[in-house]
């Protein structure tokens, strides 16, 4: 029970992340954003169009560094025993 606990605590702490980096920065904070660019474009066009992808694809890491150390931690890890 308290796996699936702190599993269920690590991926809604992730799918916020991913909410501020992707409606947050690309719809929600847009105008603070675009007084900064990134190679020319406004930030908030940039994070809507790349950095959204990019927060995702480091979130995918994160999920499975943090699982697999969660995994080692209740005894479930995919280590074979000899």
């Amino acid at each position: 029970m308290d796996y699936w606990r702190a599993n269920l605590s690590l991926i809604s702490k992730l799918l916020f992340f991913w909410f501020i980096s992707s409606f947050g920065c690309g719809i929600l904070f847009k105008e603070q954003l675009d007084q900064f660019s990134i190679g020319g474009a406004p930030l908030g066009f940039w994070m809507a169009q790349q950095g959204s992808i990019i927060c995702f694809v480091l979130i995918l890491i994160l999920y499975a560094f943090f699982m697999n150390k969660l995994d080692k931690e209740y005894g479930y890890d995919e280590e074979e025993e000899e």
